[in-house]
């Protein structure tokens, strides 16, 4: 038979061991609590950091809405990858811009938002679309692809092809009343009559207009445009006083000279009269014996005319005792300088024409004569004169494709102005000063793409 196991005798719990045990489970819990009110106050610590340094300055303000077209809103972020797609787009073509032409970029992003999305919407009520998934076929056909955030800009690139190719196509006719044009842009009536003697004697049209044009693509053209529909000239010279001419002349009737005064050209005239000259001498400097010239300062009283004939005219009315400072406010082309009664000042260190240059900082130039016209063709003015000749005409001719892919794209521009006139269009932006300021601060710091 197994014996009894014996049992233990109970332990007895003295009140000082149970006084002990008590203290050590209320420093237990304290230092539980203790725990817990830290883990608490650091989480609130970083809370609060993130809250309002990262929260409040950055994820706030990117998805605060800033553009709204109609019933679609772009927020802050939106914004700021475009902004950061324009200047990679302005570097694309080798150019650099500079902090001060921030502002005026961020009002150019605002509007290129707005206008694609005015283009988007008024291509889907066209029935015009373009789906995401053609999208992204497009981005992963190029190598290597893009962002995806570069989906909205390749939309509406590929939506105006589709508007040219599938509306456009039908708005632009395939035939139309079309001319024969030979054109030169001359710089005054009377070199338009001199070249006109010259082409009735037997010279030729293309050879004096190769020389003489004041239009680029004239002269590059030798005058001969070719057959053209209306709203090409406007397109390729920037001109309807040309084009309405030449749908209202007689055919092979050389025209008298026809004044275009918004036109500009790639030539002047200055009349130039020294008044001070300073800073001529040269300085020696007595520890390196060597000559350095101080910079020249020369006031000038000047005006800058649109052609030789016109400077030559107002150089005899200021011989014949008129008021310089009177000619000058009327007919000075030099708008620094014009309401100031044609007096300049200028130094030999500033960037001027060398024609200009030449005149002003020749020491032999005597002080108070009037200079002769100096032709100057570094410098802009504007007006001049048409010599044109319809050699054809046709009334019902086939519009050649590069002429009607100039008509659509014309087209195309009118349709998106009328989008911007039209009132049903409810178009937004709540971008102020402050909010651009932070934008681009944001952009120039590294933000935006990925």
């Amino acid at each position: 038979m197994a014996k009894k196991k014996a049992e233990k005798p109970k332990r007895e719990v003295t009140k000082r061991q149970l006084s002990r045990w008590q203290q050590q489970k209320r420093r237990q819990r304290i230092i539980f609590g203790a725990g817990i009110l830290i883990v608490v106050a650091v989480l609130a610590i970083v809370g609060v950091g993130v809250y309002f340094g990262w929260y409040v300055p950055e994820y706030e303000p990117l998805h605060e809405t800033v553009i709204e077209v109609n019933d679609t809103q772009f927020d802050m972020d939106y914004y700021i990858k475009m902004f950061k797609y324009r200047i990679l787009e302005y570097e694309s073509y080798g150019i650099s811009l500079t902090i001060e032409q921030m502002p005026s970029l961020a009002d150019e992003v605002v509007r290129v938002i707005e206008e694609r999305e005015l283009i988007r919407q008024a291509a889907t009520e066209l029935g015009i679309t373009v789906s995401d998934k053609e999208v992204d076929e497009e981005l992963e056909s190029y190598d290597p692809p893009p962002s995806k955030d570069y989906r909205d800009v390749l939309r509406t690139q590929m939506l105006v092809n589709r508007l040219l190719d599938e509306y456009f196509e039908q708005e632009v006719p395939q035939f139309a009343d079309q001319r024969h044009i030979w054109a030169m842009f001359l710089e005054s009536e009377s070199q338009v009559n001199e070249v006109k003697e010259g082409l009735e004697a037997g010279e030729d049209f293309a050879e004096l207009a190769g020389e003489l044009s004041l239009d680029t693509y004239c002269k590059s053209k030798e005058g001969d445009l070719g057959w053209l529909p209306r709203g090409i000239l406007p397109q390729l010279m920037d001109s309807s006083v040309l084009e309405d001419r030449a749908f209202s002349c007689e055919v092979g009737v050389l025209s008298w000279p026809i004044y275009e005064g918004t036109k500009t050209k790639m030539v002047g005239y200055w009349l130039i009269e020294i008044l001070e000259r300073t800073g001529e001498e040269e300085q020696v400097e007595e520890e390196e014996q060597a000559e350095e010239e101080e910079p020249v300062e020369v006031k000038v009283r000047l005006m800058l005319l649109g052609s030789e004939q016109e400077a030559s005219e107002i150089r005899d009315r200021l011989e014949a005792g008129e008021d310089f400072a009177e000619l000058a406010s009327e007919f000075s082309l030099h708008y620094a300088s014009k309401d100031n009664g044609g007096e300049f000042e200028v130094s030999s260190l500033d960037i001027m024409t060398s024609a200009f240059s030449d005149f002003v900082f020749d020491p032999e130039v005597e002080l108070g004569n009037l200079s002769q016209p100096i032709r100057d063709e570094e410098i802009t003015t504007s007006g001049g004169y048409w010599l044109v000749e319809v050699t054809e005409a046709e009334e019902n001719r086939e519009i050649e494709e590069e002429d009607r892919d100039r008509l659509k794209a014309d087209a195309l521009n009118q349709w998106i102005e009328a989008l911007w006139d039209d009132p049903d269009n409810d178009i937004v932006s709540y971008l102020d000063d402050e909010k651009k300021e932070w934008a681009i601060w944001y952009v120039m710091t590294g933000g935006g793409l990925e």
